[in-house]
């Protein structure tokens, strides 16, 4: 139970309108006298029961429903918990969440409230509080796959193999300390911690290095780059098949950037249309090109679209990864000093353009070997892997042992902030606030 709290919270776990199921959840100390209140005998653990619901204070009926019964520990939240499955009509719901307002101690749940619980009852670490946030916003295969993997602790299991690692080598710095008179044997347990020390920096190391993780949380980024009036806006409509962007003949017409999220083969890709680059003297418009050089420089991919009156920019001008594409198709007969040419009007060459941001996305994602899905999880790890580098160095370079055990801790303690062992009071109030008020 969560120390010191001694009430119990509901909410609408899921209402989908009149004459359709709503599922009211209730978690708390009181959870098991509520379900015997109003709707008589408790049911055997994990399984529905249909019941009479009736109010506490009035002994009136609400409405017939399933009831399941969850005791605590194992439940979701680690409290007693219930749920209570009845009609979706308004006149329903609202009767039945008055009857449980109406009661002591009862009150409606705050946004996250249950998910809260749970982390603070040692159901979920941290990680797979953040895991449950992704798979309730996953929006392509990809991304619930990732957000699963996370949730069932894919990522907490690597990180404590690290954490347990590192307070292991912890503890013999610690214990050479006591034998720090004994040279050879000091003299080869330092060896031996460097050496398991490096290695763990060059595990973290080469988490940092993939960004898969928060490519598919985030999206691949495909920016359309070019001078005013290339069709960038109008390429952004037509891949979007709706009205995204304002497309006029007036160059300067977009000034900031716009962003489309698609899905492509299950892999999650992001559209963005930028301000035409080109030097101007309007400081608004300037604003817009200064975003858009932005946006091309952090890009996963960038099309350059050129229109037929414009000369192809030199490729060493470009982003490495960038595709030269020749745009207005139906007004002209295609350029040869471009990569592909299309026209979005018609939609001549859009399903080879898709094919290869496709293609790109697929290369650029690497699924299921990811460790690191959020720039929070970059941060601390990168800090970890910076005591731990530093630590080996201390070694190495024989500066003082209590020196090296304080860097050990730092790393140790950084990794632990992953899964929300140490020092996250900060982040919770962020994090469980971004859930809806049934979790």
């Amino acid at each position: 139970m969560i120390e010191g709290s001694n009430d119990t919270i509901f909410a609408t776990a899921s209402g989908f309108g009149r004459a359709a199921i709503c599922v009211i959840r209730i978690s708390g100390p009181q959870a098991e006298l509520i379900v015997k209140l109003m709707a008589g005998d408790l049911p055997s653990p994990r399984r529905l029961a249909l019941r009479v619901l009736r109010d506490p204070a009035s002994g009136e009926p609400l409405d017939q429903a399933l009831v399941a019964w969850f005791p605590h520990p194992n439940s979701f939240t680690g409290e007693d918990q219930a749920e209570l499955h009845i009609h979706g009509g308004l006149a329903t719901r609202t009767a039945v969440l008055r009857a449980l307002a109406g009661i002591a101690g009862c009150r409606p749940a705050v946004a996250g409230e249950f998910t809260r619980r749970a982390f603070l009852n040692g159901r979920l670490d941290l990680s797979q509080v953040e895991g449950l946030a992704d798979v309730i916003d996953a929006e392509t295969e990809a991304q619930r796959r990732q957000a699963m993997r996370q949730l069932e602790g894919g990522l907490g299991r690597i990180v404590e193999e690290w954490r347990d690692e590192l307070l292991q080598v912890l503890a013999l710095v610690e214990a050479s300390l006591d034998f720090s008179d004994e040279g050879d044997v000091a003299e080869d347990l330092e060896t031996f911690v460097e050496a398991r020390l490096l290695a763990l920096a060059a595990a973290m190391a080469k988490a940092l290095e993939n960004r898969s993780g928060e490519r598919v949380r985030d999206g691949f980024t495909v920016v359309l780059a070019g001078a005013p009036n290339a069709g960038k806006s109008t390429l952004l409509n037509a891949l979007a098949r709706r009205d995204v962007a304002i497309v006029s003949p007036i160059p300067g017409t977009t000034r900031d950037v716009i962003e489309v999220r698609c899905d492509l083969g299950g892999l999650p890709v992001t559209i963005v249309d930028t301000a035409g680059i080109r030097e101007s003297a309007d400081p608004l418009e300037e604003q817009g090109i200064s975003r858009a050089r932005a946006r091309v420089a952090s890009a996963d991919m960038v099309l350059w679209l050129t229109g037929p009156d414009e000369p192809a920019p030199a490729s060493d001008t470009m982003p490495a990864d960038t595709l030269r594409v020749g745009t207005k198709l139906d007004l002209w007969g295609g350029r040869s000093d471009c990569d592909l040419s299309i026209s979005a009007v018609t939609g001549e060459g859009l399903p080879e353009l898709l094919r290869i941001i496709e293609q790109k996305a697929q290369a650029g994602i690497h699924l299921g070997d990811a460790v690191i899905t959020r720039q929070r999880h970059r941060d601390v790890l990168a800090a970890a892997k910076s005591s731990a580098a530093r630590a080996a160095e201390m070694i190495r370079r024989n500066i003082a042992t209590e020196l090296v055990a304080e860097e050990i801790r730092l790393a140790t303690r950084a990794v632990g902030r992953i899964t929300g062992r140490v020092d996250v009071e900060d982040l919770l109030d962020k994090l469980f606030a971004t859930f809806c008020i049934g979790k």
